[in-house]
């Protein structure tokens, strides 16, 4: 047991021994950097470490919490004295409670590379600036940057419970990402791209950063206004993540009990195009959304959402598989204190066989959105809306960039319109998607 290990048992005994009937701790410890740069210039660069204990404590069905950054002896004593007499004084849930089985995964998940201990502020300083350089030099009308940054971070994740459960496992991650200007005939357009793994091998190169973000940037220059219209709508990969995000709060074990989401009620029914499978799963190797266990000592596992098209599983904890009646999907996240929420392991659209390509080749005219703007999603009605820029679709090519619209629809209907995932689905989050394709969706142009 490490001594994080040893700190976090240690505290669940006294937790016990203060008259607790449960206890579980949580420890977190990391230390972060970050580099600014603009105009080949550092602005800013920031070294940080954190450490925080907190503790969650049951008396019978009454449940209180409190944090400390004083790993002391003194320190762990008032934290716990803290939550037992929150304890004392909240009202009774009866749900609240520890999982029935706690465990965790044997399998090396590859979440810590040595390498990234290893980088040198020179070398993360030199990097931001050679994809800032880079995207400058791509081309001429490249004429300003709102900055390149690069980041990592090293952390360790323990808990501990009174039903014998202690384990621990450390993470690393780095990230690079560059936001070009680009002008011509007095149209300004920004965009950007970004990196970012697990390890340090894993980060594609500055150069290639930089040059992909000058190129979304280019291909934004002189948008043309459209009218309003209904047409099919191709979300690329980041635009995608950011519809699959909305779909999670919708699955999510909370929005379900409160009756707040349009799924609810709907386990075993066909809610989806049979070209959409959405699975979760916190086991796979290096990816930012896995983890031996979850934040309640739950073991990961592979949770099938969707499966082509019918409604598989909601999204769970332990408290709100219990206000559902069912088991937790090892889906609890938390910060130091408090009760867990739920929160993704690696939630993502599983990839089709055809390419962007292929599916744009398709479509004699579409929008295919490269960013959204100000989003609105409705769990409860399933109602969509968001600003949004990207490339209009003719004769199977991209055409002309487009700005200055909003793209509506209901999500329960986008849903059933799913026509295409693309083959291109790479993770570079927790929730990640490939390309896809709505057969039809509202644009409100001019």
């Amino acid at each position: 047991m490490t001594d994080l290990e040893q700190i976090a048992a240690g505290a669940v005994k006294r937790a016990l021994a203060g008259g607790a009937t449960d206890a579980e701790c949580t420890i977190a410890d990391g230390a972060e950097f970050d580099v600014s740069i603009r105009m080949r210039e550092i602005e800013t660069i920031k070294e940080a470490g954190s450490r925080g204990a907190g503790i969650r404590v049951l008396a019978g069905k009454r449940a209180g919490s409190s944090y400390t950054s004083d790993f002391s002896e003194e320190g762990i004593a008032k934290m716990v004295a803290a939550a037992l007499e929150l304890a004392r004084i909240t009202n009774e849930d009866p749900h609240a409670g520890l999982p029935e089985e706690c465990g965790e995964l044997s399998a090396d998940l590859k979440l810590y590379d040595d390498a990234v201990a290893a980088l040198t502020t020179d070398w993360k300083i030199a990097r931001a600036l050679e994809a800032e350089a880079s995207a400058l030099n791509a081309d001429p009308r490249v004429i300003n940057s709102k900055g390149a940054s690069f980041q990592s971070h090293l952390g360790t994740r323990v808990f501990a419970n009174s039903r014998g459960f202690a384990g621990s496992y450390r993470t690393s991650s780095c990230g690079l990402a560059v936001q070009p200007v680009a002008s011509q005939n007095g149209s300004t357009e920004r965009d950007y791209w970004y990196t970012s793994s697990r390890t340090a091998a894993g980060l594609e190169s500055a150069e290639a950063v930089g040059r992909k973000a000058a190129e979304r940037a280019i291909r934004r220059l002189n948008p043309r206004k459209i009218a309003t219209q209904k047409a099919p709508i191709v979300f690329e990969p980041r635009t995608a993540r950011a519809l699959l995000g909305e779909l999670f709060d919708a699955v999510s074990g909370s929005s379900i009990y409160r009756h707040a989401s349009f799924l609810t009620g709907k386990l075993g029914e066909k809610i989806a195009s049979e070209r959409l499978t959405v699975i979760d799963d916190a086991t796979l190797p290096g990816l930012f959304g896995s983890s031996p266990f979850d934040d309640e000592g739950v073991a990961a596992r592979r949770t099938v959402v969707i499966e082509r098209g019918v409604l598989k599983n909601y999204l769970l904890n332990t408290y709100t598989a219990r206000k559902l009646s069912l088991k937790t999907t090892g889906n609890a996240s938390r910060g130091l204190s408090g009760n867990a929420g739920v929160g993704p392991g690696n939630f993502y659209i599983e990839a089709g066989a055809r390419t962007p390509e292929q599916i744009i080749a398709g479509l004699p005219s579409g929008l295919y959105v490269t960013e959204l703007i100000g989003s609105t999603a409705n769990t409860v009605t399933g109602d969509y809306s968001s600003g949004a820029a990207g490339l209009w679709i003719e004769n199977g090519e991209l055409a002309y960039p487009v700005s200055e619209i909003t793209i509506g629809g209901n999500l329960k209907q986008m849903l059933l319109d799913l026509e295409q995932a693309a083959s291109d689905l790479e993770f570079r989050g927790s929730i990640a998607a490939p390309t896809i394709l709505i057969r039809e969706m509202t644009i409100s142009g001019h």
